[in-house]
């Protein structure tokens, strides 16, 4: 499939990753689907950088714990949530533009009986449709690269979050800027938005009314995870072919194998970012 992508939605309805392939393998593991446990989910559903020690991470920074209502920005297949939930005991809310990755988390939360306290609804991060100081904590992993307005985005978090809750999330970060080539190339395959370093990361966050508690450079460490993630989607689309599945669209792999090259060179790579909103 060589069919350029337009918007995030376009990238995600032909990610490798899907509930769909998700379900295949659990199946071929354990072969059936029935009283599947939470953690039986882990290995499949993490959709990103660092996978159940990354999710700790921002649970300790952001201070999550049982009762602790918690919304994760464009939450995808919402295993993250699933898993805040399921060690923490937090009240999870997903915010995902996707309809069929609403459809696929709605799905697999059922599946592991976490409904009550996971749920993931359809809706833009840049116009969250839940109400002013309404929770105690927003997270997102390696999500807002997508989003044209990262500022606007902030502001929300910050709007529904009580005084005194937390923001805690990693993102793509450029070190230095990108060619022209490689910009098209990040769009067209990731649906790359704008990126900024760091510091301004840290600006844009202050500016919307948070307290910067950390910013921590996750470059190096991103550099190695991805070349293994790298690996894992080449595995992933053979399989989805065997099993008659969305397989992914060319122009990410060629993106994939290029964003790989160019975290090992540090031009870009990851930052993970913690705030407070002040009481």
């Amino acid at each position: 499939m060589n069919t350029e992508i337009h918007s995030a939605i376009d990238y995600y309805e032909r990610h490798p990753i899907s509930s769909e392939i998700i379900l295949v393998k659990l199946k071929t593991t354990r072969g059936n689907l029935n009283t599947v446990a939470p953690e039986e989910l882990f290995p499949h559903d993490q959709d990103h950088y660092g996978g159940l020690s990354a999710n700790d991470a921002l649970a300790e920074r952001a201070a999550i714990g049982k009762g602790t209502r918690v919304v994760d920005f464009c939450a995808g297949l919402g295993g993250p949530a699933r898993y805040l939930a399921h060690r923490y005991g937090a009240d999870v809310t997903g915010i995902e533009l996707t309809p069929a990755r609403v459809k696929g988390a709605g799905e697999l939360t059922r599946l592991v009986g976490l409904q009550n306290s996971v749920r993931v609804i359809e809706g833009n991060v840049m116009e969250v449709p839940l109400p002013d100081a309404s929770v105690d904590v927003v997270v997102s992993q390696e999500a807002f690269l997508h989003v044209p307005d990262k500022e606007r985005t902030l502001a929300e978090a910050f709007r529904i979050l009580k005084p005194d809750g937390r923001i805690a999330f990693t993102d793509w970060v450029a070190h230095r800027p990108l060619s022209d080539t490689d910009k098209k190339l990040m769009w067209q395959g990731m649906a790359v938005a704008e990126l900024h370093n760091p510091q301004t990361y840290a600006d844009l966050v202050k500016k919307v009314g948070f307290t910067v508690k950390s910013v921590e450079d996750l470059t190096t460490d991103w550099g190695i995870i991805l070349k293994q993630r790298l690996a894992m989607y080449i595995k992933l689309r053979e399989e989805a072919q065997q099993a008659g599945t969305s397989a992914g669209h060319d122009a990410f792999y060629e993106s994939y194998v290029r964003f790989v090259d160019l975290v090992n060179e540090a031009v870009l790579g990851g930052g993970r970012f913690a705030a407070a909103k002040p009481r």
